[in-house]
């Protein structure tokens, strides 16, 4: 069953500050399986050595292309025509860290919660991206 995953990567986000994406770099990929997704990433895209994955899911189908227009919509996709590190490799997104937020506090806000100040970790990010990416 395809896997649909988000990975995290420090040394890219660094490197995405140094450029001016800013830190928040996330990929979202699909894999035939866990196995798959976790050999994609110790293949080093980008040239990130570090890359963790931080979210999957299991879905029936899955089309990559399909799920990165989709989440293009919502968050801004990174060129990999502009930067000659990524060497034409789809699927990075710089990802507002306002947008996750305010997700997050429409979703408390809807459960009847009280409203506070939320900051957004790696693993919410990663469930915002996978939400909006299948959707």
């Amino acid at each position: 069953m395809p896997v649909v995953f988000i990975a995290h990567s420090k040394q890219v986000a660094a490197w995405g500050a140094d450029v001016g994406l800013g830190k928040n770099i996330f990929l979202l990929s699909v894999a035939d399986d866990a196995d798959a997704a976790a050999a994609f990433l110790a293949g080093k895209p980008c040239n990130g050595e570090d890359w963790t994955l931080v979210k999957k899911e299991e879905v029936a189908e899955a089309d990559a292309q399909a799920l990165q227009d989709k989440l293009a919509a919502k968050e801004k996709r990174v060129d990999p025509n502009l930067y000659p590190r990524l060497r034409g490799f789809q699927g990075l997104y710089k990802v507002k860290i306002e947008n996750v937020e305010n997700h997050l506090m429409v979703k408390k806000a809807l459960e009847g919660e009280a409203p506070k100040v939320i900051k957004a970790k790696n693993a919410d990010i990663a469930a915002y991206l996978l939400l909006n990416a299948l959707k």
